[in-house]
Formats: structure tokens, C-alpha cells, sequence
């Protein structure tokens, strides 16, 4: 049973890594229940206070994704057409078989978004487009910075109990 719980609270935790990135899957709460899942193996004690403390970092930073691009496209004078064009240009960027399509598609979604659907002139629209893109930048490298501690949590709590997993 640990090691099934082991293998299925590392792949959760895989799974975060990628949900880090994507913003189709909400990788740091993903993370955290393989952190949960981890703790009921039955040969790891459930520890409470690391499992509230993770879970508040967590929902934070899930709260905080939604918070900073929208940030970033203000800070620059976009509007919400930009910051849904940093969303779609992810998507397209993820797909579309170009060199660094996922850095290149918000960046270009935000502009054609601000662009298009709020009418703004070049000039400000390259600058909120450059705002969003900061802003999705700065999100994605908070999320992925989180989900590795995670998974660095996780190996040491393997490695603490290695005797009693294996």
C-alpha cells in the first residue's frame, strides 16, 4: 500500500510540475494532494501543521494566478481583451509547432487582443501586450518555483521514512 501510495502521490506531483505551466490544470493545489496522498501511506504519521502550511501556501499562490497577470496587463495600461489574448496566445503557443511557442503565443495573443477586440493603437498595445506577458511570466515562475519545493518536500519525506517505505 505505501509504495502504491507513493508512486500515485509522485505522479500527482508530475502532474503539478505540468500544471505549473498549463493554465488548463491548476498545478500547485495538484502538487499539494500528492503531498497529501503521500501522507497516508501508512508507514509515514500524518503530520497536520506541514499539511495546513502547504495547503495556505497552496490556495495562496492559486489565488495569487489569477491576480498577478491581470496585475501586470493594469500595470501596463492593457485591458481585459489583452489579458484573455495572453490566455488564448498560451494555447495556440502550446500547439502551434514554433520555436518557444509557449513564451510567443501570450505575448502575441495579448497584443492581437488589445488590438483587435479594444481597438488600442500599436504603441499601447505593444506595451500592455509586454505587461501581460510579464505578468503570465511572473505567475507561471511563482507556480513552478512552489511546485518544486513540493516535490522537494516530498523526496525528503521519502527519504526521511525510506526505512519504513521500502
Amino acid at each position: 500500500m505505501d509504495i502504491i501510495l507513493l508512486v500515485v502521490g509522485l505522479i500527482l506531483m508530475l502532474i503539478g510540475i505540468i500544471g505549473s505551466v498549463l493554465p488548463v490544470i491548476p498545478g500547485t493545489p495538484i502538487s499539494w494532494l500528492g503531498l497529501i496522498v503521500l501522507y497516508l501511506a501508512p508507514s509515514i504519521p500524518f503530520d497536520w501543521t506541514f499539511i495546513i502550511i502547504t495547503g495556505v501556501v497552496a490556495i495562496g499562490i492559486y489565488i495569487l494566478d489569477y491576480i498577478i497577470p491581470a496585475i501586470g496587463t493594469k500595470k501596463f495600461g492593457g485591458s481585459r481583451a489583452g489579458a484573455w489574448g495572453t490566455i488564448i496566445g498560451l494555447f495556440v503557443g502550446i500547439f502551434a509547432p514554433i520555436p518557444f511557442g509557449i513564451l510567443i503565443g501570450p505575448f502575441l495573443g495579448a497584443l492581437v487582443g488589445e488590438m483587435a477586440f479594444n481597438q488600442t493603437d500599436g504603441p499601447k498595445a505593444l506595451k500592455a501586450a509586454f505587461g501581460s506577458f510579464i505578468g503570465f511570466l511572473a505567475s507561471t515562475f511563482m507556480k513552478l518555483f512552489a511546485t518544486f519545493v513540493f516535490l522537494m518536500l516530498f523526496f525528503w519525506k521519502v527519504w526521511e521514512y525510506r526505512g519504513a517505505l521500502f
